[in-house]
């Protein structure tokens, strides 16, 4: 199964957005993720719907993030991104009739389901702000400039 990388590219370029002094371009953003500007507007796309980003055409335009980091969760960006799979499916099709596979794909079925929605209760919990911070003291115990 391919891992998809939507929503931990958007988390990315959402902080550096923070501390842009304007816009940003699909292309400056598409440089930052190692992407193309296309795959940029289609994930910035359900951001903009969702009212976190806007996008500014013409010259000097591009993306601004419009809703302040401490507003924004996890979850708000994962469903922005359209949800994307959280984790690998574990369940095989294979033998359909088969007893021991029913009750297998079933147990797994359940716990996935148990283990996703713990984890969207822990992204509701968690800023954009708090991840942005995290970052900052990092930043400053290395004594490095800020990226």
């Amino acid at each position: 199964m391919r891992t998809d990388s939507r929503m931990s590219r958007t988390l990315h370029a959402l902080i550096h957005m923070e501390r842009a002094d304007g816009p940003l371009t699909s292309e400056a953003l598409a440089e930052m993720l190692a992407t193309n500007p296309v795959v940029v507007r289609r994930m910035f796309g359900g951001l903009r719907d969702a009212g976190y980003v806007q996008s500014e055409k013409g010259h000097g335009g591009g993306w601004l993030l419009v809703r302040p980091l401490e507003q924004i969760t996890l979850l708000d960006v994962y469903r922005a991104v359209g949800e994307p799979p959280l984790f690998s499916s574990l369940v095989s099709e294979d033998h359909p009739d088969c007893l021991v596979e029913r009750a297998v794909n079933a147990h797994l079925s359940a716990t996935l389901r148990e283990a996703q929605s713990a984890l969207l209760a822990e992204f509701e919990k968690v800023t954009l702000a708090m991840l942005s911070s995290k970052f900052k003291r990092a930043t400053r115990s290395r004594g490095s400039p800020q990226p």
